[in-house]
Protein backbone atom coordinates (compact mmCIF):
# COMPACT_ATOMS: atom_id res chain seq x y z
CA UNK A 1 0.00 0.00 0.00
CA UNK A 2 1.04 3.76 -0.86
CA UNK A 3 0.53 4.71 3.03
CA UNK A 4 -0.30 8.84 3.43
CA UNK A 5 -0.64 9.12 6.92
CA UNK A 6 2.15 7.65 9.29
CA UNK A 7 2.84 7.53 12.70
CA UNK A 8 5.54 6.15 14.64
CA UNK A 9 5.44 5.59 18.59
CA UNK A 10 9.13 6.58 19.17
CA UNK A 11 11.08 4.87 22.15
CA UNK A 12 10.85 6.95 25.46
CA UNK A 13 14.40 6.59 26.59
CA UNK A 14 16.82 8.70 24.83
CA UNK A 15 19.06 6.46 23.72
CA UNK A 16 16.80 3.84 22.33
CA UNK A 17 15.26 7.16 20.41
CA UNK A 18 18.40 7.74 18.94
CA UNK A 19 18.70 4.37 17.73
CA UNK A 20 15.37 4.37 16.15
CA UNK A 21 16.19 7.37 14.01
CA UNK A 22 16.93 4.74 10.60
CA UNK A 23 13.26 4.04 11.04
CA UNK A 24 12.15 7.27 10.32
CA UNK A 25 14.71 7.50 7.35
CA UNK A 26 13.74 3.90 5.71
CA UNK A 27 10.23 5.39 6.24
CA UNK A 28 11.07 8.50 4.33
CA UNK A 29 12.57 6.77 1.87
CA UNK A 30 9.60 3.95 0.45
CA UNK A 31 6.82 6.79 1.25
CA UNK A 32 8.47 10.09 0.28
CA UNK A 33 5.13 11.74 0.03
CA UNK A 34 3.96 10.78 3.49
CA UNK A 35 2.90 12.77 5.84
CA UNK A 36 5.35 10.93 8.97
CA UNK A 37 4.41 11.82 12.44
CA UNK A 38 6.52 11.41 15.62
CA UNK A 39 5.14 10.16 18.48
CA UNK A 40 7.42 10.93 21.37
CA UNK A 41 7.03 11.38 25.16
CA UNK A 42 8.73 14.77 26.67
CA UNK A 43 11.70 15.61 26.74
CA UNK A 44 13.08 13.46 24.56
CA UNK A 45 11.02 14.52 21.46
CA UNK A 46 13.55 17.57 21.47
CA UNK A 47 15.91 15.28 19.24
CA UNK A 48 13.88 15.30 16.38
CA UNK A 49 13.31 19.09 16.18
CA UNK A 50 15.67 19.25 12.90
CA UNK A 51 14.90 15.59 11.63
CA UNK A 52 14.19 16.01 7.94
CA UNK A 53 12.35 13.18 7.72
CA UNK A 54 9.93 14.31 10.28
CA UNK A 55 6.50 16.28 9.24
CA UNK A 56 5.11 16.45 12.57
CA UNK A 57 6.15 15.78 16.38
CA UNK A 58 3.12 14.85 18.35
CA UNK A 59 4.38 14.95 22.10
CA UNK A 60 3.00 14.58 25.30
CA UNK A 61 3.90 14.21 28.95
CA UNK A 62 4.28 11.21 30.81
CA UNK A 63 0.64 10.56 32.15
CA UNK A 64 0.44 11.18 36.12
CA UNK A 65 -0.56 8.40 38.27
CA UNK A 66 -3.48 11.01 39.49
CA UNK A 67 -5.02 12.00 36.42
CA UNK A 68 -3.66 9.02 33.95
CA UNK A 69 -7.11 8.42 32.50
CA UNK A 70 -7.81 11.65 31.81
CA UNK A 71 -4.12 12.37 29.76
CA UNK A 72 -4.62 9.11 27.96
CA UNK A 73 -8.31 10.03 26.64
CA UNK A 74 -6.51 12.81 25.64
CA UNK A 75 -3.66 11.44 23.98
CA UNK A 76 -6.32 9.08 22.19
CA UNK A 77 -8.37 12.03 20.87
CA UNK A 78 -5.28 13.45 19.28
CA UNK A 79 -4.32 10.23 17.82
CA UNK A 80 -7.95 9.77 16.23
CA UNK A 81 -8.04 13.36 14.68
CA UNK A 82 -4.61 12.34 12.91
CA UNK A 83 -6.40 10.01 10.47
CA UNK A 84 -3.37 7.45 10.81
CA UNK A 85 -3.27 4.85 7.53
CA UNK A 86 -0.30 3.59 9.47
CA UNK A 87 1.28 3.28 12.51
CA UNK A 88 4.40 1.54 13.56
CA UNK A 89 5.11 0.60 17.42
CA UNK A 90 8.72 1.09 18.73
CA UNK A 91 7.67 0.36 22.33
CA UNK A 92 6.41 -3.02 23.93
CA UNK A 93 4.24 -1.81 26.36
CA UNK A 94 0.29 -3.17 26.62
CA UNK A 95 -1.00 0.90 26.84
CA UNK A 96 0.89 2.25 23.81
CA UNK A 97 -0.87 -0.84 21.64
CA UNK A 98 -3.98 0.16 23.50
CA UNK A 99 -3.45 3.91 22.19
CA UNK A 100 -2.74 3.42 18.81
CA UNK A 101 -6.06 0.61 18.39
CA UNK A 102 -8.21 3.12 20.48
CA UNK A 103 -7.01 5.92 18.13
CA UNK A 104 -8.27 4.03 15.49
CA UNK A 105 -4.96 3.54 13.57
CA UNK A 106 -6.11 1.79 10.55
CA UNK A 107 -2.79 -0.49 10.29
CA UNK A 108 -0.65 -1.39 13.23
CA UNK A 109 2.55 -2.96 13.82
CA UNK A 110 4.56 -3.85 17.03
CA UNK A 111 6.41 -6.79 18.67
CA UNK A 112 4.01 -9.41 20.64
CA UNK A 113 4.06 -9.83 24.21
CA UNK A 114 2.74 -7.78 27.11
CA UNK A 115 -0.67 -9.25 25.82
CA UNK A 116 -0.82 -6.87 23.16
CA UNK A 117 -1.24 -9.37 19.66
CA UNK A 118 -4.80 -8.45 19.91
CA UNK A 119 -4.24 -5.21 19.64
CA UNK A 120 -2.11 -5.16 16.52
CA UNK A 121 -3.18 -5.65 13.26
CA UNK A 122 0.63 -7.08 12.05
CA UNK A 123 2.31 -8.98 15.35
CA UNK A 124 5.79 -10.03 14.84
CA UNK A 125 7.37 -11.71 17.17
CA UNK A 126 10.44 -10.03 19.04
CA UNK A 127 13.43 -11.65 17.50
CA UNK A 128 15.46 -14.28 20.30
CA UNK A 129 19.27 -13.93 18.60
CA UNK A 130 21.75 -11.49 20.09
CA UNK A 131 21.47 -8.33 17.36
CA UNK A 132 22.11 -4.66 17.81
CA UNK A 133 18.92 -2.78 18.81
CA UNK A 134 18.60 -1.08 15.49
CA UNK A 135 18.63 -4.00 13.41
CA UNK A 136 15.39 -5.25 15.99
CA UNK A 137 13.48 -2.21 15.20
CA UNK A 138 13.96 -2.21 11.18
CA UNK A 139 12.30 -5.74 11.75
CA UNK A 140 9.39 -3.94 12.00
CA UNK A 141 9.50 -2.64 8.61
CA UNK A 142 9.65 -5.84 6.99
CA UNK A 143 5.67 -6.57 6.73
CA UNK A 144 5.23 -3.17 4.49
CA UNK A 145 7.94 -4.88 2.26
CA UNK A 146 11.13 -2.90 3.44
CA UNK A 147 14.11 -4.57 3.84
CA UNK A 148 16.19 -4.41 6.44
CA UNK A 149 18.66 -1.41 5.62
CA UNK A 150 22.12 0.00 6.28
CA UNK A 151 20.20 3.45 7.46
CA UNK A 152 22.56 4.58 10.84
CA UNK A 153 21.60 6.45 13.75
CA UNK A 154 21.59 10.37 12.82
CA UNK A 155 20.79 13.16 14.47
CA UNK A 156 20.54 17.08 13.29
CA UNK A 157 22.00 20.58 14.26
CA UNK A 158 21.78 23.83 12.56
CA UNK A 159 24.78 26.02 12.62
CA UNK A 160 22.85 28.34 14.90
CA UNK A 161 22.92 25.77 17.70
CA UNK A 162 26.34 24.95 17.16
CA UNK A 163 27.74 28.49 17.02
CA UNK A 164 25.66 29.19 20.66
CA UNK A 165 27.41 25.97 22.14
CA UNK A 166 30.84 27.37 21.30
CA UNK A 167 29.26 30.75 23.02
CA UNK A 168 28.59 28.40 26.22
CA UNK A 169 32.16 27.77 25.86
CA UNK A 170 33.68 30.78 25.57
CA UNK A 171 31.93 31.47 28.53
CA UNK A 172 34.06 29.58 30.50
CA UNK A 173 37.49 30.66 28.15
CA UNK A 174 37.46 27.40 26.39
CA UNK A 175 39.32 29.14 23.41
CA UNK A 176 38.16 27.82 19.47
CA UNK A 177 41.26 25.41 19.31
CA UNK A 178 41.46 23.62 22.22
CA UNK A 179 41.42 19.84 22.60
CA UNK A 180 38.08 19.29 23.74
CA UNK A 181 37.67 16.02 25.73
CA UNK A 182 33.88 15.42 27.07
CA UNK A 183 32.88 12.98 30.04
CA UNK A 184 29.58 12.38 30.88
CA UNK A 185 29.81 10.20 33.87
CA UNK A 186 26.49 8.78 34.56
CA UNK A 187 23.58 6.83 33.01
CA UNK A 188 19.82 7.14 33.82
CA UNK A 189 19.18 3.66 34.33
CA UNK A 190 21.16 3.09 37.32
CA UNK A 191 24.62 2.81 39.15
CA UNK A 192 25.68 -0.77 38.10
CA UNK A 193 26.26 0.87 34.43
CA UNK A 194 28.59 3.45 35.84
CA UNK A 195 32.15 3.20 36.10
CA UNK A 196 33.94 4.73 39.61
CA UNK A 197 33.88 8.50 39.60
CA UNK A 198 37.10 8.60 41.43
CA UNK A 199 38.62 6.71 37.87
CA UNK A 200 36.66 9.60 35.65
CA UNK A 201 38.06 12.05 37.76
CA UNK A 202 41.89 10.54 37.14
CA UNK A 203 41.12 10.25 33.97
CA UNK A 204 40.39 13.99 33.38
CA UNK A 205 44.14 14.74 35.71
CA UNK A 206 45.99 12.63 33.35
CA UNK A 207 44.53 14.14 30.27
CA UNK A 208 45.22 17.92 31.52
CA UNK A 209 48.32 17.22 32.93
CA UNK A 210 49.37 15.68 30.08
CA UNK A 211 48.76 18.89 27.59
CA UNK A 212 48.14 21.72 28.12
CA UNK A 213 45.57 22.51 25.61
CA UNK A 214 43.25 19.62 26.68
CA UNK A 215 40.03 20.72 28.47
CA UNK A 216 37.31 18.64 29.86
CA UNK A 217 33.92 19.04 29.46
CA UNK A 218 31.82 17.21 31.94
CA UNK A 219 28.12 17.03 30.94
CA UNK A 220 25.14 15.28 32.74
CA UNK A 221 21.78 15.91 34.10
CA UNK A 222 20.83 17.91 37.30
CA UNK A 223 20.30 14.77 39.39
CA UNK A 224 24.05 13.94 38.21
CA UNK A 225 25.15 17.44 39.44
CA UNK A 226 26.56 16.66 42.76
CA UNK A 227 28.25 13.29 41.58
CA UNK A 228 30.11 15.67 38.62
CA UNK A 229 31.28 18.22 41.45
CA UNK A 230 32.29 15.49 43.36
CA UNK A 231 34.54 14.02 40.46
CA UNK A 232 35.89 17.93 39.61
CA UNK A 233 36.75 19.14 43.18
CA UNK A 234 40.22 20.67 42.91
CA UNK A 235 40.85 20.00 39.45
CA UNK A 236 42.19 22.74 37.32
CA UNK A 237 40.12 25.11 35.70
CA UNK A 238 40.43 23.54 32.16
CA UNK A 239 37.77 21.32 33.52
CA UNK A 240 34.63 22.46 32.75
CA UNK A 241 31.21 21.24 34.97
CA UNK A 242 28.04 22.09 32.76
CA UNK A 243 25.94 19.21 34.28
CA UNK A 244 22.27 20.40 34.41
CA UNK A 245 23.04 23.75 32.77
CA UNK A 246 21.20 22.67 29.65
CA UNK A 247 18.39 20.94 27.55
CA UNK A 248 18.81 17.99 25.51
CA UNK A 249 19.37 20.18 22.33
CA UNK A 250 22.04 22.35 23.75
CA UNK A 251 23.49 18.68 25.48
CA UNK A 252 23.55 17.47 21.65
CA UNK A 253 25.25 20.86 20.38
CA UNK A 254 28.20 20.73 22.69
CA UNK A 255 28.56 16.92 22.63
CA UNK A 256 29.14 18.12 18.58
CA UNK A 257 32.13 20.11 19.92
CA UNK A 258 33.90 17.45 21.69
CA UNK A 259 37.01 15.73 19.80
CA UNK A 260 36.15 12.66 21.95
CA UNK A 261 33.40 11.72 24.28
CA UNK A 262 34.06 9.28 27.23
CA UNK A 263 30.86 7.85 28.23
CA UNK A 264 29.19 4.75 30.34
CA UNK A 265 26.20 2.99 28.19
CA UNK A 266 23.91 5.75 28.35
CA UNK A 267 21.76 7.97 26.10
CA UNK A 268 24.87 11.03 25.17
CA UNK A 269 26.75 7.85 24.08
CA UNK A 270 24.43 6.98 21.16
CA UNK A 271 24.04 10.87 20.80
CA UNK A 272 27.90 11.87 20.16
CA UNK A 273 27.48 8.40 17.55
CA UNK A 274 24.38 10.05 15.73
CA UNK A 275 26.84 13.48 15.46
CA UNK A 276 30.02 11.49 14.42
CA UNK A 277 31.76 12.21 17.13
CA UNK A 278 34.57 9.64 18.24
CA UNK A 279 34.16 7.66 21.62
CA UNK A 280 35.40 6.09 23.81
CA UNK A 281 32.26 3.69 25.83
CA UNK A 282 32.57 1.82 28.37
CA UNK A 283 30.40 -1.80 29.30
CA UNK A 284 29.58 -3.83 32.30
CA UNK A 285 26.01 -4.49 33.24
CA UNK A 286 24.71 -4.14 29.64
CA UNK A 287 25.40 -5.64 26.45
CA UNK A 288 27.66 -3.80 23.85
CA UNK A 289 26.07 -6.35 21.08
CA UNK A 290 22.50 -5.18 21.43
CA UNK A 291 23.37 -1.34 22.62
CA UNK A 292 26.67 -0.46 21.47
CA UNK A 293 27.45 2.77 19.41
CA UNK A 294 26.09 1.91 16.26
CA UNK A 295 28.27 4.33 14.45
CA UNK A 296 31.87 2.92 15.83
CA UNK A 297 33.64 3.94 18.81
CA UNK A 298 35.99 2.13 20.96
CA UNK A 299 34.03 -0.54 23.26
CA UNK A 300 35.69 -0.88 26.67
CA UNK A 301 33.73 -4.33 28.48
CA UNK A 302 35.60 -6.70 30.33
CA UNK A 303 32.98 -9.58 29.19
CA UNK A 304 33.37 -11.06 32.98
CA UNK A 305 30.96 -14.14 33.91
CA UNK A 306 28.19 -12.10 35.23
CA UNK A 307 27.98 -9.95 32.72
CA UNK A 308 25.42 -8.50 30.89
CA UNK A 309 23.36 -8.59 34.10
CA UNK A 310 21.20 -5.91 33.76
CA UNK A 311 20.79 -5.21 37.27
CA UNK A 312 20.68 -1.68 38.35
CA UNK A 313 22.72 -2.01 41.28
CA UNK A 314 26.06 -4.65 41.33
CA UNK A 315 24.84 -7.39 44.40
CA UNK A 316 28.72 -8.71 44.10
CA UNK A 317 31.73 -6.76 43.90
CA UNK A 318 31.28 -4.53 40.53
CA UNK A 319 34.32 -6.73 38.94
CA UNK A 320 33.03 -5.91 35.52
CA UNK A 321 33.55 -1.98 35.99
CA UNK A 322 36.20 -2.66 38.27
CA UNK A 323 38.45 -4.41 35.98
CA UNK A 324 38.71 -0.87 33.69
CA UNK A 325 42.19 0.31 34.52
CA UNK A 326 42.81 4.41 34.40
CA UNK A 327 45.32 3.67 32.29
CA UNK A 328 43.87 1.76 29.49
CA UNK A 329 40.96 4.51 29.44
CA UNK A 330 43.30 7.43 29.11
CA UNK A 331 45.12 5.81 26.48
CA UNK A 332 42.65 4.89 24.38
CA UNK A 333 41.09 8.57 24.27
CA UNK A 334 44.34 10.00 23.70
CA UNK A 335 44.65 7.09 20.39
CA UNK A 336 40.68 8.64 19.64
CA UNK A 337 41.89 11.99 19.78
CA UNK A 338 45.10 12.44 18.07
Amino acid sequence: MDYKNIIVRMPNWLGDLVMATPILADLRKYFPQATITAMCQKPVHELLEKDPNVNEIFSFDKPGKMSRHEERRGIVQKVQAGNYDLGILLTNSFSSAWLFQQGKVKNRIGFTGNWRRFLLSHPIKNPREKEHLVTTYKRLLVPLGIPISEAKPALYLDEDEKSHARKMLEQFDVPENAKLIGIHPGAAYGEAKCWLPERFRKVAKQLLEKDPNTYVLFLGTGAQNELIKTICEDLPSRAVNMAGSTNIRQLMALISQVRVLLTNDSGPMHVASALGVKLVALFGSTNSIATGPYNGGTIINKNVSCSPCYKRVCPIDFRCMKQITTEEVVDAITRQSS
